[in-house]
Formats: C-alpha cells, sequence, structure tokens
C-alpha cells in the first residue's frame, strides 16, 4: 500500500532534527506538533463526534467532513468499514492545514463480528486467558476493519441486578473484576500499540457507575470514599497498572459533581494518586448533560470538565464551541487546553497514526481476518465455559441424541438475540440461533419439534422499549392461550422438553433498567403448562442480569443460565445439552431470592446483630417474611460432575508482614465426566481498625480434574492480600487473626485460621 506521509510529518522529522523518527521519544514530537497548533486546532483536537454511517463518497459533503479539513474533529466513532474510514481519514491527512490523523473508535464490548459472551457471562468462565484471548481476537478484528480505539473494558462494580449494564460488566467482585480488567487491556493492546493488529482500550466508566441510587440508569452515586478505595476502585487501579491508554468519565455525579467535571476524581486520583498518563473522554454527550444536572450552562460546564481534567468532549461540542472565549474571559488557561490536546496526540503517535495514518485500512485484511472461523471456533468455546449449570434434578443432564426433542420457547428460534447487549458490529442473520445449534448437534440421531410457545413478555409495550441495534423481538399476533396450546400439544409428542426462555438481547444493557426481576408472567405460566404434561423441562435460560429464580428453583428439575453466548450460542449451547463439553461456569453476581433483598452481594459487612442460628430470630438482622439467603450465591454453578474438597492445609499457623503463606486443598472428582473446577480462596480479617466483610475472594484457580482423580490446589497469600484501605484512606496491613475459607463458591467453603504478627 503507498503511504502518504503528510507535510506535519515532514516538519515534526525536522524539529526533532534528525532522519528517523523513531530515534526521538513521542513526547518530543509531540511537542513538535503543538509548537505549529493556533489554539483553535489544539480544541479541535478535543471534539469526538459520532460519525455515523456514511456510504462510501458521501463523507466529503458531509458537515464533520468541514469540520474535520477546518481542524475541529480530533477523533470518530461510530463508523465502521475500511472504506469509509479512510474517506475519512483522507480528509484530515490531506486536506486540513496540520494534517493531523483521526482516532477512530467503536463499542467493541465482547467481540467484533466474531461476538463473544456478554461481559458478565465471560467474567462466570473465571478464565483469565480466555477472558484475555476474547479481547486479543475483537482487536485482531476491529483493528483489520479499520477501528483503533475500543470503548472497553466496563470495569462498574454492579451489586444491583436492576441496573441494566450490570450485563456489561464483570459482576459484583472486587478481586475478580480486577483480574478480568488486566486481562482485557493485555488483550486489547497486546505489547505494541503500534502494531496493526492492536487497539487502545477506553476503561469506563470513571467512577461508580454500577451503584447508581435504585439501579436507575444515569442516577446518582453517593458512598463514602473508603467504600470507593476498598471495593469500587480497584479494578480501575488493575487496568492503570496495566497499561489502558484511556479512560471515560461516568455520567453519575459523585460528591455532588458529576464525573465528568470531578477533579477530585480525574486529577487526584486518576492522575496524581494512580499515575495515569492517557487522556480521559467524556461518555456520549456527558459534557452537556451536566446542564441537566444543575451546575452551569454548556460554557461553564465544559469550562469545569477541562480544568477538572477531562480531554476529549464526545459529542457535546461543549468544548469546540466553548472553551476560546472561556480562555479570553479567563475562566481556562490555554496551557490547560494544551495539555489536554498534548495526551490526545500522544494516544494517536502511540497507535502509529503520524507514521501511517492508514496503518488501519487494508481491504485485504479485513477480507481475511474478520468473522474468520477460527475466531468463531473460539467464541462457541467461550460460551461453553460462560455457561452455569444453576440445577440438574435426577442428572437430566446431560441430554441423550435420542427420541423425540421438543424445544419451545420465545427465544428458541431466534438468531437476532443470541449476542446480546452492546454486540454493534455483529452479523446478526449469521448468528445460531438454539433450533439450529440442536439441529445440527443430533443430525439424523434424534427428531426436534418447535414450538414458539409464547412472546418475551406479555406487555407489548416493554418489548417495543426492549429493541435497539436491530435486535428484533420478531412478536407473535397470537394469543398467550393459543400459543401456549400449540406448545403443550407439541410437548407431548416429546420425550424431554428444552424450554429456551428468559430476556431478550436489550432487556438488559444501557437505558434498560428495571424494578421487577422475575421472569415475564406469560413465560412462567407456560413453564407451568410444560410442566403438566409430565415431561421432563429443561430450561435454557437467557439473561443479562442475575433474575429472580424462586419458583423456577423449587420447580424445575433442570436450568441452564446461558446469559447471552455469542454468535456461537446455539453450537455453544447444544455442546454443553448434550455432554459433549460439561459445564464448568461460575456465578460472578448472587441471585437473589426476590427485588426486595437488593442489594445482596456475599463480601458484605455484619451488624452488630447478625444472623444467628438458623432463620427467623427477633432482633437480629433479617427478615419477616424470607431468610437473608440468595437462591444461588457467588461462585455457584454445578457441573455434570461431581466435586469434593478436603481439609484446607496451610504450611504455618502464623506469619510475619515479609512472610508467604502457602495454602492447600485436595479436590476429588468423584463423578463420571472428567471436568473443571473453579477452586476459590476467600479471607476473612476478624478484627479490623475499621470493620472487614464476612469474606472476601483472594485467589482462584479453575483445574480440570478426570473422573476418580484428584489433585492438589495451592495458593500463595502475601500480606498484600491482607491489607486494605484504613479509615485515612491508607493501605495497611494490621497484624491480628485471619480465616482462609476454600470451596466450590462463596458459602460453601472449609475454613483454616492463621495470625498475621
Amino acid at each position: 500500500m503507498k503511504s502518504l506521509y503528510p507535510l506535519l510529518c515532514v516538519v515534526v522529522l525536522a524539529s526533532c532534527g534528525g532522519p528517523a523518527q523513531k530515534q526521538y521519544g513521542i513526547d518530543a514530537r509531540v511537542d513538535s506538533v503543538l509548537n505549529l497548533m493556533t489554539l483553535e486546532e489544539k480544541i479541535g483536537q478535543l471534539n469526538l463526534p459520532s460519525a455515523g454511517q456514511f456510504t462510501t463518497g458521501a463523507a466529503e459533503n458531509s458537515d464533520i467532513a468541514k469540520k474535520i479539513e477546518n481542524g475541529q474533529v480530533g477523533g470518530l466513532f461510530n463508523i465502521k468499514r475500511v472504506a469509509a474510514i479512510r474517506e475519512m481519514q483522507q480528509i484530515a491527512v490531506e486536506k486540513s492545514r496540520l494534517k493531523i490523523p483521526l482516532i477512530f473508535g467503536m463499542d467493541v464490548i465482547h467481540g467484533y463480528e466474531s461476538v463473544f459472551p456478554i461481559p458478565l457471562g465471560l467474567s462466570c468462565s473465571w478464565d483469565m486467558e480466555l477472558v484475555e484471548r476474547s479481547a486479543r481476537i475483537a482487536a485482531t478484528e476491529a483493528s483489520a476493519d479499520g477501528i483503533n480505539w475500543t470503548f472497553s473494558p466496563m470495569l462498574d462494580l454492579s451489586r444491583d441486578p436492576r441496573w441494566g449494564r450490570i450485563s456489561e460488566g464483570n459482576g459484583e467482585d472486587t478481586y475478580l473484576s480486577s483480574q478480568i480488567a488486566k486481562a482485557m487491556v493485555k488483550g486489547y493492546q497486546g505489547d505494541d500499540l503500534s502494531a496493526n493488529n492492536t487497539i487502545m482500550s477506553c476503561v469506563k466508566h470513571f467512577a461508580l457507575y454500577g451503584a447508581a441510587e435504585a439501579g436507575r440508569d444515569y442516577n446518582t452515586t453517593d458512598m463514602s470514599r473508603q467504600r470507593m478505595y476498598n471495593e469500587y476502585f480497584p479494578p480501575y487501579k488493575a487496568a492503570v497498572d496495566a497499561g489502558a491508554g484511556s479512560f471515560m468519565a461516568s455520567f453519575n455525579e459523585i460528591d455532588g459533581i458529576p464525573a465528568t467535571a470531578n477533579k477530585w476524581l480525574l486529577t487526584d486520583v486518576l492522575r496524581k494518586e494512580w499515575g495515569f498518563n492517557g487522556f480521559v473522554v467524556s461518555d456520549y454527550t456527558g459534557v452537556s448533560e451536566m446542564i441537566a444536572h444543575g451546575i452551569g450552562d454548556l460554557q461553564t460546564v465544559s469550562a469545569r470538565a477541562v480544568d477538572a481534567g477531562l480531554d476529549m468532549d464526545m459529542v457535546s461540542e461543549g468544548l469546540l464551541n466553548t472553551l476560546k472565549k472561556s480562555v479570553e474571559e479567563g475562566k481556562i488557561t490555554e496551557k490547560q487546553i494544551t495539555e489536554a490536546c498534548r495526551r490526545v496526540l500522544k494516544a494517536k503517535f502511540q497507535l502509529g497514526l503520524f507514521d501511517d495514518p492508514y496503518r488501519y485500512c487494508n481491504e485485504e485484511r479485513a477480507k481475511a481476518e474478520v468473522f474468520t472461523a477460527a475466531n468463531r471456533a473460539e467464541a462457541r468455546k467461550a460460551a461453553t465455559e460462560s455457561f452455569v449449570l444453576l440445577k440438574n434434578e435426577g442428572n437430566i443432564l446431560p441430554l441423550k441424541k435420542a427420541g423425540t426433542i421438543a424445544v419451545i420457547g420465545p427465544l428458541a428460534n431466534n438468531r437476532e438475540n443470541m449476542t446480546g447487549t452492546w454486540s454493534v458490529a455483529a452479523r446478526f442473520s449469521e448468528s445460531v440461533s438454539v433450533m439450529e445449534g440442536l439441529t445440527k448437534a443430533v443430525g439424523n440421531s434424534a427428531k426436534l419439534v418447535y414450538a414458539r410457545g409464547s412472546n418475551l413478555h406479555e406487555d407489548a409495550a416493554i418489548e417495543e422499549r426492549a429493541t435497539m441495534f436491530g435486535k428484533s423481538l420478531n412478536r407473535d399476533k397470537r394469543s398467550a392461550e393459543e400459543m401456549r396450546s400449540e406448545a403443550v400439544r407439541v410437548a407431548r409428542s416429546a420425550d424431554v422438553i428444552v424450554a429456551v426462555i428468559g430476556e431478550g438481547a436489550e432487556m438488559s444493557g444501557e437505558a434498560s433498567s428495571v424494578t421487577n426481576l422475575e421472569l415475564p408472567q406469560t413465560q412462567r405460566e407456560l413453564l407451568k403448562a410444560l410442566l403438566q404434561t409430565g415431561k421432563p423441562v429443561v430450561v435454557v435460560l437467557f439473561t443479562g442480569r442475575p433474575l429472580v429464580l424462586k419458583w423456577e428453583n423449587e420447580n424445575l428439575p433442570a436450568m441452564l443460565n446461558v446469559w447471552f453466548g455469542g454468535s456461537e450460542a446455539g453450537d455453544a449451547i447444544a455442546d454443553v445439552l448434550f455432554g459433549d463439553v460439561n459445564p464448568s461456569g461460575k456465578l460472578s453476581t448472587t441471585f437473589p431470592q426476590n427485588v426486595g433483598q437488593v442489594p445482596l452481594y456475599y463480601a458484605h459487612k455484619n451488624t452488630g446483630r447478625p444472623l444467628r442460628g438458623p432463620w427467623f430470630q427477633k432482633f437480629q438482622s433479617n427478615y419477616i417474611d424470607v431468610s437473608n439467603d440468595p437462591v444461588y450465591p457467588f461462585g455457584y454453578g454445578l457441573s455434570y460432575t461431581s466435586f469434593i474438597y478436603g481439609d484446607v492445609k496451610l504450611d504455618k499457623s502464623s506469619i510475619t508482614p515479609a512472610e508467604t503463606l502457602t495454602v492447600s486443598v485436595d479436590v476429588t472428582n468423584t463423578g463420571k465426566y472428567d471436568g473443571a473446577e473453579v477452586v476459590q480462596l476467600y479471607v476473612r480479617d476478624w478484627v479490623g481498625s475499621v470493620t472487614r466483610p464476612v469474606k472476601e475472594l483472594k485467589g482462584f484457580k479453575k483445574v480440570m480434574i478426570k473422573a476418580g482423580e484428584t489433585k492438589t490446589v495451592t495458593f500463595q497469600l502475601t500480606k498484600e492480600d491482607l491489607s486494605f484501605y484504613n479509615y485515612d484512606l491508607k493501605w495497611v496491613a494490621e497484624p491480628g487473626e485471619f480465616s482462609v475459607l476454600v470451596g466450590g463458591n462463596s458459602s460453601d467453603v472449609k475454613e483454616a485460621k492463621f495470625t498475621l504478627e
């Protein structure tokens, strides 16, 4: 490919005083560019409009094209395909005065065209190599199609399943989410951001977005700083330590100031405490939305955002249209704008865009590397590892590839909803539905019969609110009774029923908060009718959040939670249902008995009156209508085999802060199938200067154990694992007694004690 070297790069070389750009550091090269820029051009680099999807040849005449030519755009997002991206880049590097290349972003959240399970599902694999590999494949595909920046990973801890975007995160736990943060950043960015098959990650949403009041999207977040540092901040910090190139400010306010203009958050914590040296972008219209928050007009909030440490304005164009006036009025300095521009330019140098602005625009590479058979095979494997077997009474599963199998439910034959929320680049028509996956799996060995059974929701208006990104729910106009009757007729002809039910892809995700966590009534009525046939019923559950499954757990013999498995969901579901893959997923969130228990999470604090003994005890911390227990605890997940844990063994009964404690446990596979078990290690600090959780995850290992085999699983604990932020927000490890708890989930553990001297 012929490389076009803009005039700017020639100037940069000359100013650096040498023939080879790589002899000079990026900072010096950025300075050389800044020295050529007017104030207006610096402000232009801070503007990130949404491009929309131009048809080839139409970009040049758009309003955005004129702004690019005038040096008023630093990057674009929501534009796909090499030809369209090349066209926009060409305007920047051939028609603008300084020829500064654009950065191109996209919501590559859980895969590009080869879509992996939603992040909440992927977190249930507890497999960090798999997580990193999923991000690596996403980066390879996106970069081949012109994208060099992704708005991922989302590291918002959430303990409220009413919040729709819980589907986009990693669950409720600090430690697990921190490990995933490192794996995702590494997967996207690799070892060399200038390589044309890596992309820059953008960590979101900074910060605390997952703790929005009432689980309502965009709502206020209010918590103590001690809770921030000990529970909600660590995943973001892990991403900084892993080298994340950019951050996105969250919509919510913190301490009465929206995150987009929160100087304590963006400057004091992120840059000064944690040493982050990348750039910070707002979320979609996050700058202008601060007007509704009530902290000023567009000029005021834009100046406050830059003063707080924001570098790029997504869509609002508040920075573009007001900053020059704010400089003239002394409300902000040109130096602050220069520093913001510096960080944006540095990212472009790191991505190699100044060396070759078209490095991500290779049509042949796009044809060869996107949606490949190998990538789809990886997505299929990842999906099988994300599924969580919730119940398997009487070992109904795995199913035999024999007899007649009734496949019933509103999601059984629906390709569009297999990929889940935020799958904006997916090829929906080429996703594998459950019916297609099961049909391929059984071949001529079994007969499949199908009925829809119900709509996803009895309320058509709710279904309408949950249709985005081209994912139709294909609502059936027949009555609920008519669809149920058909399903029962079909079911009676079968040996076993596979009921494919749950949420549609966009019933969770952004702007999909709910107050009711139960299955829609029409689907529950369908399940009741199917149970009355007397045939065994296996539920395949699609969901982007923990649901209230108390009735289902009490009445249905088998349930497999498949979240939203991605492009290859149907094939992956068949792999697990028929036993070609033994399920090994473990929940990364707690499933409550009802919405009234929310927030419900395992790493809670004790009260002064903790429940002692069985529920119910008057004047102790419990409810009079239900117990404190969840339906399914954090870390829970069954297998087609069974595992027994031996006693927890410690190599010493006490350690000094300089020593390491070795923890070991024997795990035996006592069943008939080989299987993988996620062995989980928790710690409890019994006495602290501030109250500590009843247990905290501090280690896990996913171990394959053959039927009849025993494996010894070993962990190392250090002072760092026992440390926390005290009342003064100092990172300390306090001496005293600790418990080590090891098991297959957060509730079913074995314990040993030691002392930190």
